[in-house]
């Protein structure tokens, strides 16, 4: 894995990439982030030595490198999942690549279903905690000292500074942002009625397919990181219908404005 890493690091600075700050990424359907960068070298993840390519349309499949509120940053526009077939290790490759590219920071966006009743689709919710129903760890076999600890602390997967500071970003744009726990699952298919009452007795407010696996990988690297969802349907068992994929993302664009808004104003405050 060294040598896989160093070699996309070599790559990647031959093709006019440079050490950043802050490393983003966009989940699936939310690309609108992208316009706000100043770009300065981009690859598409086909060409980049080690990464997959997303079998997700939805997603576009880009490393971007550039400026955003006068901070270097990495953005992967779009994200690999356990579904597409793909082991945790190569999900999460891209992590430790922007690590070694000098990010100090990780941030995440994704696209969930609100478990909880307070909350309703197009919130923003920011995730506190986590819980992990994926199949597999991406720590799994050979540990490299070099990237982390055999057995990394998971007390606070999520950066209590960080989350403060995103707290403080909405509130001063004006942007209702909720706390909560995010459930991850294999998918692709959605949750049936039993499921999400289960989820939800064990403590989940909204429930994904991604994300988890980078922040692991993330507190593993010791990589402070922070996720905002953007709750596009509500997983109500007692009235449950089938799930409309299209005004999925529809509301996922129509709500990913105000993630833009508040990564705006944290970038520049930070």
């Amino acid at each position: 894995m060294l040598a896989k890493i160093n070699e996309t690091v070599s790559f990647l600075i031959s093709k006019g990439f440079g050490e950043s700050e802050v490393g983003i990424i966009l989940g699936a359907g939310l690309g609108n982030f992208t316009g706000e960068i100043e770009i300065l070298a981009e690859a598409g993840y086909e060409t980049i030595p080690h990464f997959v390519t997303s079998t997700f349309d939805a997603t576009k499949g880009r490393l971007i490198y550039g400026t955003v509120s006068g901070k270097k940053v990495l953005v992967m526009h779009g994200r690999f999942h356990y579904y597409e077939g793909y082991d945790m290790q190569r999900i999460t490759f891209p992590v430790r690549v922007l690590k070694m590219m000098g990010i100090k920071i990780l941030l995440l966006s994704n696209i969930a279903g609100a478990m909880n009743p307070d909350l309703r689709k197009g919130m923003l919710m920011l995730i506190e905690d986590h819980i992990n129903f994926l199949p597999e760890n991406p720590l799994r076999g050979i540990n490299y000292d070099e990237l982390g600890p055999r057995f990394p602390d998971m007390s606070r997967p999520y950066d209590p500074e960080l989350n403060w500071k995103l707290e403080l970003a909405a509130k001063n744009e004006g942007i209702e942002l909720k706390k909560g726990v995010y459930v991850a699952v294999q998918g692709p298919n959605l949750e049936t009625r039993a499921e999400y009452r289960f989820f939800r007795y064990k403590g989940a407010d909204a429930i994904g397919m991604s994300t988890v696996p980078e922040v692991i990988v993330a507190n593993h690297m010791k990589l402070p990181c922070a996720a905002i969802s953007i709750l596009t349907d509500e997983c109500d068992p007692d009235n449950l219908v089938p799930a409309d994929i299209p005004e999925i993302f529809a509301i996922a664009v129509k709500a990913e404005k105000n993630v833009i808004k508040i990564w705006l104003r944290f970038l520049k405050d930070l």
